[in-house]
């Protein structure tokens, strides 16, 4: 029986307008790297065979000579512009990205994704086909109107807060996001759900981790710094 060959995605194409910064959020250093550095050293490391990595346009020479070459991550097979929506960037790498069976698709914003995330996604998407990393909610959620008044108090206990890697049986991802760009689809947020619009599918909720924080504003590098800690 044939070993099923898994491919990643990584997501780096942002500008990161919250981060106060003149620098792309996936170029400030942390600990003295690139945020973009913690992700792709996880999927390196792990049992992913190739790597999409998806920047702004006009960064693909940058980002390969300080990033990929600098830091040895050989598994990198492709660098490709992204687009102006993330479901855009997201088809843009999968459609670098082939000869795989399973693809994970990640955000490079998410520096503390670690091996054993990677290894649960791996194991479930080759049981289910469709898998996203997550986990329960902590806080009660409120559903507001457009005044901001509380409307509806969901229960808690079927909640999740989505996180990254979402993974996926290659060709049923690609299929999905062909059909939902193709429509011009444009309200997307999550890999998700372009496979519940175009196919009707839904996900297995598998286990990420609390830590697997993305950085979206400048004290979550601050918190991300004390994370990666337990790495070394």
């Amino acid at each position: 029986m044939e070993q099923a060959v898994y491919g990643a995605v990584v997501l780096a194409a942002g500008s990161g307008s919250r981060m106060n910064s003149k620098t792309a959020k996936q170029y400030l250093l942390l600990d003295g790297k690139p945020l973009i550095y913690y992700a792709l050293r996880q999927f390196q490391d792990s049992g992913v065979v190739k790597i999409v990595l998806v920047v702004g346009e006009g960064q693909e020479a940058y980002c390969r000579e300080e990033i990929v070459e600098r830091y040895g991550f050989t598994k990198v097979c492709a660098i490709v512009p992204g687009g102006s929506e993330r479901y855009l960037s997201v088809h843009a790498g999968l459609k670098a990205l082939a000869g795989v069976d399973y693809v994970l698709i990640h955000d490079g914003a998410r520096p503390c994704v670690d091996q054993d995330i990677l290894k649960r996604a791996m194991t479930s998407v080759a049981e289910c086909q469709a898998c996203v990393v997550g986990m329960p909610v902590k806080d009660t959620i409120k559903i507001v109107d457009e005044h901001q008044m509380a409307q509806k108090t969901p229960d808690r206990r079927r909640l999740w807060q989505v996180q990254t890697p979402q993974a996926f049986s290659y060709e049923l991802i690609r299929k999905a996001y062909d059909q939902v760009v193709a429509a011009g689809e444009q309200t997307v947020t999550d890999d998700a759900q372009v496979l519940e619009l175009a196919a009707g599918r839904t996900c297995r909720l598998i286990e990420g981790s609390y830590r697997n924080i993305k950085v979206t504003t400048p004290e979550d590098l601050d918190i991300a710094k004390i994370f990666l800690k337990n790495f070394k």
